[in-house]
């Protein structure tokens, strides 16, 4: 037998939110979605959040909406099962409009639909386009409402779900602040649902590895879950955002929230927030890994060195020149090093791997410089913060 629903209210006591002037909110599609008998969005919860924004552009504040709900919007249109990939591409193409035209019918300001693919957070020139608009939007008061463009994505080039879209999106706009709206009052020590002793909590210095091993997966209508939400914070940290981790259902939350009072988690940033071509490196998606000894992975750890051609392993995945990569230290088991800037190409990389970069024109004919990864084009990450 399960324990009773728990009170956000009572298991997480408020605690005074960060400053913040422009703000990320991510909403599920778990907050979202109506009951069997009334498929497509709901609004129960989604009044309160609106209120919430409201209040907040009111008075001075921004906020960038990222909103799941589209598949959804889109099954209950055609009264249609999800199925495969382009099934759901297909349901969110019908229920786009729709999400766009729920969220216009409780807000009092104008929205606008903004659509991220894989590429826009991966290209330079399409991550900084999709930046001066969605900055431009905001100036104009007007919401940005942000999901993945999932009619045209393919699982192994989405962003995966809209969780860590948010924290990469944060990074985007230069947000103080990530919220991320749960069906739950926050962070717990277990399941609170299948665990009665489950203990809340109220804040969180650092998202370690063992803290990612005990969240659970995802729920049963959305694609994210606990963990996901921690990834995303861990993002948000690295970049020097704060992310507060809140119950969705409940209106009094979300009315001590528009008082800068949380009832739920805090998940602390790692330090001061980061320029903006660094944050862009450490969140944009990689389409290749680079695997690197021993020895470089830690001159690029200790001495912030560049990483030269002697000490690459192995290329996984197809990349070309000037693409984001992802490094990965052969003695750590895969665990994601730092993403950087390839100066050849996946398949050039593959044959001066091992080689003194005074050999790259030797073998390739040319040469783009002495190093694979320049290290002002390269930034290191903490464990579990690849996106």
């Amino acid at each position: 037998m399960n324990p009773a629903p728990r009170d956000p209210l009572h298991d997480f006591p408020a605690q005074a939110l960060p400053p913040w002037r422009r703000a990320v909110l991510k909403v599920g599609s778990s907050l979202l979605a109506g009951f069997a008998d009334a498929p497509g969005l709901d609004v129960r919860h989604a009044q309160a959040l609106a209120r919430f924004i409201a209040y907040a552009v009111q008075h001075g504040r921004e906020v960038v909406l990222v909103s799941s709900g589209a598949v959804a919007a889109g099954r209950a249109r055609v009264r249609a099962e999800s199925g495969g990939l382009v099934r759901r591409q297909a349901l969110a193409a019908l229920g786009q409009a729709q999400l766009i035209g729920f969220w216009q019918a409780l807000l009092p300001l104008p929205v606008a639909q903004v659509l991220l693919s894989h590429d826009d957070l991966r290209d330079r020139r399409r991550y900084l386009n999709a930046r001066a608009t969605l900055r431009e939007l905001l100036a104009l008061r007007a919401l940005p409402v942000i999901n993945e463009n999932d009619t045209v994505a393919v699982d192994e080039l989405k962003v995966g779900d809209n969780d860590n879209l948010a924290a990469a999106v944060a990074a985007l706009v230069d947000a103080d602040l990530l919220l991320i709206a749960t069906d739950i009052g926050g962070l717990y020590s277990a399941d609170p649902v299948t665990h009665a002793d489950a203990r809340a909590v109220e804040r969180v210095a650092r998202v370690v590895p063992a803290l990612l091993d005990g969240a659970g997966g995802a729920g049963r209508i959305g694609t994210g879950g606990m963990r996901s939400k921690l990834e995303a914070a861990a993002k948000a940290a690295a970049g020097g955002i704060a992310t507060a981790l809140f119950c969705g259902r409940e209106t009094s939350v979300l009315d001590a929230l528009a008082q800068d009072r949380l009832h739920g988690t805090l998940i602390e940033p790692a330090g001061a927030a980061q320029p903006a071509r660094k944050q862009w490196l450490r969140h944009a998606p990689a389409p290749g890994r680079i695997v690197v000894d021993a020895g470089a992975a830690a001159a690029l750890r200790q001495r912030g060195a560049s990483l030269l051609p002697g000490g690459v392993c192995a290329v996984e995945g197809s990349f070309r020149r000037g693409d984001v990569v992802e490094v990965l230290a052969r003695e750590a088991a895969g665990a994601a090093l730092a993403h950087g800037l390839a100066q050849y190409s996946a398949e050039e990389v593959r044959r001066i791997a091992g080689r003194r970069s005074g050999e790259i024109e030797d073998v390739l004919g040319f040469r783009y410089g002495e190093a694979v990864i320049h290290r002002d084009d390269l930034v290191l990450l903490e464990s579990g913060d690849a996106t």
